[in-house]
């Protein structure tokens, strides 16, 4: 990417002489604007507030003005699938979902619409409402339309993996609580959302201390970006694209536009779409659990057959005890229970199916969801019951509940082993 570029900043509602720099004038705005010229190619990027009918306004005044020949938005293609079509879960094969091993992220991502949906029906205004005003504009005009931003998926993965092992349980437990409870969003919460995103707002209390978890959700973000951008509408495609994103990405991928990008931005963006792999310790770890658990056996049974036979009870007992009582919070079917019993010891010691698996494949074949379940999960998981109401979201919460009942039921039950057999 060619860069001869210059670059000015654009006040909020500043007049149009102070826009004489830019070759065709602009409309006031009430966010920031700033426009970086790169070869042939001018780029103004406009920070918005994703919860502000204000941002919207200034997005239909932009383009309005006839200065854009195509426009670029902080969306992914899954986002803005789920934008274009509310009942996109209703599309998703569910078994898949668990066999994939996707369930975890399809909550997380259920969470977060929900803490969406609650915020619009106490501001009275949608978030994204500036992004949906781009798409509706581009249509209108015929202009392209380029998504940037880095699929959420990816993102919350990236996360996952960059922060410590020891932070994970009480991050995700944050997101999760944050977004099922009663109480009203605050204030805080919202203005929040006026300087980033949905993801960024969930997760600003542990961004602002944590360069672990600022990296892959604003750091990488911003560089995505400007590298899509470099990628879709590289200089000379087009003479001006306007950038709509939260104002919290406008510094930082100004900044990477503002200079030099590789000649082949793919490259280093796929790289950004990389999950890092589990560690060969981690990927190893559940088989060495079931060599020591099954050790434990032989040599309880070498020692005497009353003892083999009593840790064997015991880590049925303690495993399907844990895990199908789990399933019962989860108001699971009494089968699926009763599955989840007996599956999640056989299960533990094998590391290629997991109880969670059978318990959700038995709560389906059980409790099929109906299509007012998916046409109602958007609404439904706004409210803590409805997580347990609706048929979709309470299949997840058997798989979820399931999985941490049979993993702590492994390490209870292999220290209960370890015990019986070293303790003296």
């Amino acid at each position: 990417m060619n860069h001869e570029n210059t670059s000015h900043d654009e006040t909020p509602n500043a007049e149009a002489g102070s826009l004489a720099e830019t070759p065709t004038s602009l409309p006031a705005t009430s966010g920031p604007l700033k426009t970086i010229t790169v070869g042939e190619t001018r780029y103004t990027l406009l920070g918005t507030a994703h919860v502000s009918a204000e941002s919207a306004d200034d997005v239909h005044a932009l383009l309005a003005s006839g200065a854009f020949d195509a426009v670029a938005i902080e969306l992914c293609d899954a986002r803005h699938h789920s934008m274009s079509n509310p009942d996109a879960m209703g599309e998703q094969d569910l078994f898949q979902v668990f066999r994939q091993g996707k369930a975890g992220m399809v909550a997380a991502s259920l969470a977060l619409g929900a803490f969406q949906q609650r915020i619009a029906d106490q501001s009275g205004i949608q978030p994204g409402a500036e992004m949906r005003a781009a798409v509706e504009e581009a249509n209108r005009l015929k202009l392209p339309l380029l998504l940037v931003d880095r699929d959420v998926g990816v993102t919350l993965k990236r996360i996952y993996s960059n922060v410590p092992w020891w932070q994970r349980f009480s991050l995700f437990s944050g997101l999760l609580g944050s977004v099922l409870s009663r109480q009203d969003v605050s204030k805080e919460d919202i203005e929040k959302l006026k300087e980033g995103d949905m993801l960024e707002a969930t997760f600003s209390e542990f961004a602002a201390e944590s360069e672990a978890l600022y990296t892959p959700l604003i750091r990488e973000r911003d560089r995505y970006m400007a590298l899509r951008l470099a990628e879709d509408a590289p200089p000379g495609r087009y003479q001006h694209v306007l950038v709509v994103l939260g104002a919290g990405h406008l510094k930082g991928t100004g900044e990477h536009l503002e200079t030099p990008l590789p000649a082949e931005p793919k490259v280093e963006r796929e790289t950004l779409e990389a999950t890092p792999p589990p560690s060969k310790l981690w990927k190893a770890l559940p088989w060495l659990i079931t060599a020591l658990v099954l050790t434990g056996f032989a040599i309880g049974f070498s020692r005497n057959t009353d003892l083999g036979w009593q840790l064997v009870l015991e880590w049925f007992l303690i495993n399907g005890i844990l895990s199908g009582g789990a399933t019962i919070i989860a108001m699971a079917h009494p089968v699926t229970v009763i599955a989840t019993f007996f599956a999640a010891p056989l299960t533990s010691l094998n590391p290629t199916i997991g109880a969670g698996f059978v318990a959700a494949g038995v709560e389906l074949f059980m409790r099929k969801p109906k299509v007012r379940d998916f046409s109602s999960l958007r609404h439904d998981v706004t409210q803590l019951k409805g997580w347990w109401k609706n048929r979709v979201s309470r299949t997840l919460l058997v798989f979820i509940l399931a999985t941490l009942g049979s993993a702590v039921g492994t390490w209870v039950a292999g220290f209960r082993i370890a015990g019986a057999l070293f303790g003296g």
